[in-house]
């Protein structure tokens, strides 16, 4: 563009000249002094335009190359294992770091049994050579895949869903074992990891070991032990290999201190891009986020003791674009004091300058976070110290404890034995002792803190449903949440990371606005293609948030002058007075005839206990006419274990008594209406 406006430049000078020139001498003809000036300057010209775009064009050339020579391998797991001599390949779909930290473990396992493993990320593969894995002799490939939302693969795993969904290859002669993350609350338990195990049987795969499915809603870590502790006898057998024996720490990233850098090196908490939060560019996703200021941070319940705030952020000049039901992830940094304490038990200096540099440099995964970096900036921004350890940890830490029976107990939660299960589960995850609550009940335990750097999970963006409409705020998210905070078993505070972290994001009295990394994650909670259809919404407490939005996007559309459904709200709440969330916009709308009904169930301010599924029973002729005769869309959000199930049973219900349906047909009926999408949850558990 810039040579191009030069070029403009040129041609507007040279016009110029020779408008002088004829406004001077007006003969017809020129002199032999004009006749040499002339040429001169036409040959200036000529050679300075010739000059000029030889440099122009060379770094074109360059670029071209740079993309050409891209090698192909990059992409390919299979050269990259025929290279590294690895014969396993452990692929995960992951969302929250768990699935990833499983095929991470699997692959360094796999060397006890005399083979090599790598964990891979199927978004950075060409996942259609996974019929060439019969390429390598004794060779498998490993699969644990988290299942996100309604049974929906995870970001990083559409892709490889996308193909397998259309692929017709012969994957005859390739070994396969699948592990599913999931979650039993939830209607499509461990859909993904079921759907990989059967696609891959019905290509010709050869299924080494059966599926194994994980339940985090019960414990997610014993079902994976479990799991692995029959997974690698049966590989030993099918391959005839025999375990080597070799149970001892194997490090994968050695420690590098750095005595002398530019601080213009070090990550302060960036995600990707270092200095990303100094210079902001765009798009911005989950590798970027944008840096939102908090315009507001109000608390929304008038009384109890629970605090449950409504946080607006400021979106301007992002250009990020949002839907009502989309979710926003922040990235939110662990509290100073515990961050503090834990350099204080370890007895380092957490200003350290260091890098953790993996010790496979074949390995696309350089470091376990952003480095270099300080051990402060590690355990505030990219570790997780606040969740209870795995038992792999506990494992590979034990070592460093000196009293005898200390470190057997810390072996023994990390056995697959019923006592080591039944005391993990006591000890750590019912007690909800994290790192720091370990290292002060074990006084003799000293790990490096390298090590503990290495083995710790990182620290994961939390998602919350937005608040708002992107078609009434487009400049600003909403946020609803309630902070968590409770004392354990062991008579600490429990502090969720997130909602506290957030609580704290507030404007000063200098009108400082804090800033909060961010992103979208786009969503199928969606509203009605056509306004014209009814809705009906189910979220108390924080399960509302989605439905200010729904609401906001509903006023909108009525404004436009479109016609508008019935748009009905089941709320729930404990009192009246304390957290009736939203009281008075909610009431603005029914007046302004925007909610056809606001119905609110206040749990706790009569003897009997009132629900958001006892106020559905009380209206189902209307809900079923709504539904059955109207096309109504429902919506469920908040609580999956318990408030999902019983709205979803009293649906069925309404479709027996006033339906006239049986239990199965009911079933039946609200499944179809589910594949239609006209019954959406958005729900936690």
């Amino acid at each position: 563009m810039c040579h191009k406006a030069k070029e403009s430049l040129n041609m507007e000078d040279a016009e110029s000249h020779l408008q002088s020139d004829q406004e001077q001498h007006p003969e017809p003809l020129l002199s032999s002094v004009d006749i040499f000036i002339f040429s001169l300057i036409s040959g200036l010209l000529i050679y300075w335009f010739f000059f000029r775009r030889k440099p122009e064009t060379a770094p074109e050339i360059r670029t071209v190359t740079r993309t050409v020579s891209q090698p192909v391998r990059e992409t390919s797991f299979i050269e990259k294992m025929k290279k590294t001599n690895r014969n396993i390949v452990v692929f995960y779909g992951s969302q929250t770091g768990t699935a990833e930290e499983f095929a991470n473990r699997l692959a360094k396992d796999s060397h006890r049994y005399g083979m090599k493993g790598m964990a891979a990320d199927p978004e950075e593969y060409d996942m259609t050579e996974l019929s060439r894995l019969r390429e390598i002799s004794n060779s498998m490939a490993v699969f644990c895949m988290a299942t996100y939302g309604e049974g929906d693969p995870t970001d990083n795993a559409q892709e490889f869903y996308d193909w397998m969904q259309g692929a017709d290859d012969s994957l005859e002669g390739i070994n396969f074992a699948v592990f599913g993350l999931g979650n039993k609350t939830y209607e499509h338990f461990n859909a993904m990891g079921k759907y990989t195990d059967k696609r891959l049987a019905d290509l010709g795969g050869k299924r080494i070991f059966d599926l194994g499915l994980g339940d985090d809603d019960s414990n997610l870590e014993e079902d994976f032990i479990s799991w692995k502790e029959q997974f690698w006898p049966a590989v030993c057998e099918f391959f005839g290999v025999e375990a080597t024996g070799e149970d001892g720490s194997i490090r994968q990233f050695e420690l590098v201190v750095h005595n002398d850098i530019n601080m213009n090196q070090v990550y302060t908490g960036e995600v990707g891009r270092l200095g990303s939060f100094q210079t902001q560019k765009l798009p911005f996703d989950s590798k970027n986020p944008f840096l939102a200021s908090v315009s507001v941070n109000r608390k929304l319940n008038k009384g109890g003791n629970r605090h449950l705030m409504h946080i607006e952020l400021d979106i301007l000049d992002s250009k990020i674009r949002y839907d009502a039901g989309d979710h926003v992830a922040v990235y939110p940094t662990n509290d100073t004091t515990m961050v503090s304490k834990l350099g204080k038990r370890l007895g380092v200096d957490l200003d350290i300058i260091m890098s953790l540099k993996n010790l496979d440099e074949e390995s696309n995964k350089k470091h376990p976070f952003p480095c270099p970096t300080t051990y402060h900036t590690a355990l505030t921004h990219y570790l997780d110290i606040n969740n209870p350890p795995r038992t792999n940890v506990l494992y590979e830490l034990a070592q460093y404890a000196s009293d005898q029976k200390e470190q057997e107990n810390m072996r023994k939660m990390a056995s697959a034995s019923p006592e080591g299960k039944a005391l993990y589960k006591s000890w750590v995850v019912d007690a909800e002792r994290n790192i720091l609550s370990i290292l002060e009940d074990l006084p003799s335990l000293q790990p490096p803190i390298d090590h503990l750097c290495e083995l710790l999970p990182r620290l994961q963006a939390r998602y919350y449903s937005i608040a708002s409409s992107g078609k009434v705020h487009p400049s600003s998210i909403h946020i609803c949440a309630v902070v968590v905070e409770y004392a354990t078993k062991t008579a600490r505070v429990f502090k969720g990371v997130a909602t506290n972290w957030l609580k704290n994001q507030v404007v000063t009295d200098n009108g400082h606005k804090p800033t909060v990394p961010m992103y979208v994650r786009r969503s199928q909670f969606r509203l009605p293609f056509k306004p014209s259809n009814p809705v009906v919404m189910i979220g108390p407490g924080t399960g509302i948030a989605p439905f200010i939005g729904f609401i906001q996007e509903r006023a909108w559309q009525k404004e436009q002058g479109k016609d508008v459904g019935e748009t009905i709200l089941y709320f729930g709440c404990r009192h009246r007075n304390e957290d009736f969330l939203y009281q008075q916009e909610l009431e603005e709308f029914e007046r302004a005839g925007v909610l056809t009904q606001l119905n609110v169930a206040f749990s706790r301010d009569q003897e009997d206990k009132v629900y958001v599924q006892h106020l559905l029973k009380k209206n189902k002729e209307h809900l079923w006419k709504l539904i059955h005769f109207n096309n109504a869309h429902i919506y469920v959000c908040g609580d999956a274990r318990k408030m999902a199930r019983d709205v979803h049973a009293a649906f069925h219900e309404i479709a027996q008594e006033v339906g006239g349906l049986t239990h199965s047909q009911a079933v039946d009926y609200f499944k179809k209406l589910m594949t239609k999408g006209r019954y959406s949850q958005d729900v936690w558990s």
